[in-house]
């Protein structure tokens, strides 16, 4: 609809007609008091005239529309990338599409991407959660209605929506701890809003790293912002004016590592020797950047597939969703020169 259109009401429908309003919502709700031909009539004309509404939605629903929604924080990051390509696998080999779209990590954008998902007939949603996501009552809707709901990578619990992840706690642990061995005792670490588990699990695991080594957790040492390119560079000129200056840095993804460590090289920062630095995602920039980046490997791609194949088995065979069917996937630590001064 565009800015100059009015929202279609059951009353236009009602007028066009020469009905009652309430024969109207009688037929959208598919009454046994409608008779069929009418029923089919105002359904026909609610479609002309672009009526749009969760119950005229619910109505059209009995039918499959064999479309998958996809609502995610951002498109352009390769890890991203691989899950869609695993999705799309799985649901195109049995007749589903796929509809797309990015939340830009505003809680506001994801309740319209899901309210735009339900007027669009969706068979089932698939979402990896905005930064600044409080709760999930836009979800609702399709809770109630029984339309499947999985969480990927960024989750939230809820009794009825599997979800599939990393054990982002021990893999930030992992990391944490080769930093120290690497003879660090000043650790930055780059994470994000606290509300999403992903980056509140992996502070916990920078932290339980720390204190199981002895080393004083300093909440000075952590900044919390978008894990940008940009919120890099910020992070870099925050980290040059610290004293007395860190040893490492943990930054829980890649993307925002290394625009950190480049802009920390272009101010004579000698990396690993004055600062040691790993990442999160195994992002292709990770061996292209100077020093190649340690960091944390996780398949996207199998993340989709699992995904994709936990939605088809809900859909095609009926299976029931219970708190069970949330995966752990692996993760794996990779060592590169960006963080090793004991060589």
């Amino acid at each position: 609809m565009t800015g100059g259109e009015k929202e279609i009401t059951i009353y236009d429908i009602a007028n066009k007609l020469n009905i009652s309003a309430a024969t109207v919502s009688r037929a959208l709700k598919d009454h046994p008091r409608v008779s069929k031909k009418t029923k089919k009539l105002v359904i026909k004309i609610a479609n002309e005239m672009g009526y749009r509404s969760n119950s005229f939605a619910s109505n059209l629903r009995k039918k499959s529309s064999h479309i998958i929604g996809l609502i995610v924080p951002r498109l352009n990051s390769n890890f991203m990338a691989d899950v869609i390509a695993g999705l799309e696998k799985v649901l195109n080999n049995n007749n589903y599409n796929l509809i797309i779209s990015q939340s830009l990590e505003t809680m506001q954008k994801e309740i319209s991407n899901a309210n735009a998902m339900l007027v669009n007939r969706v068979d089932g949603l698939l979402i990896s959660l905005a930064y600044d996501t409080t709760n999930i009552d836009h979800l609702e809707p399709f809770i109630k209605r029984n339309i499947p709901v999985i969480f990927f990578d960024r989750v939230f619990e809820h009794d009825r929506c599997p979800q599939i992840y990393i054990d982002n706690y021990k893999a930030a642990y992992e990391i944490t701890t080769h930093l120290i061995k690497q003879g660090c005792k000043r650790i930055v670490h780059i994470t994000a809003s606290q509300l999403r588990k992903i980056y509140a699990e992996r502070y916990a695991g920078y932290k339980k790293a720390l204190e199981d080594h002895n080393i004083q957790f300093d909440a000075d040492l952590v900044i919390i912002n978008d894990l940008s390119s940009e919120a890099g560079i910020a992070s870099a000129h925050q980290i040059l004016k610290m004293s007395p200056r860190p040893d490492g840095v943990f930054s829980a993804n890649d993307n925002c590592a290394i625009s950190c460590m480049q802009t920390l090289k272009k101010e004579g920062i000698k990396l690993p020797a004055d600062m040691a630095f790993a990442g999160f995602n195994n992002d292709p920039a990770a061996i292209v950047v100077e020093p190649n980046l340690t960091t944390v490997n996780y398949k996207g791609y199998e993340m989709g597939e699992v995904a994709a194949k936990l939605m088809i088995d809900h859909l095609i065979n009926k299976d029931e969703f219970h708190p069970a069917h949330s995966l752990i996937l692996r993760s794996e630590m990779i060592v590169r020169e960006s963080s090793l001064r004991k060589v």
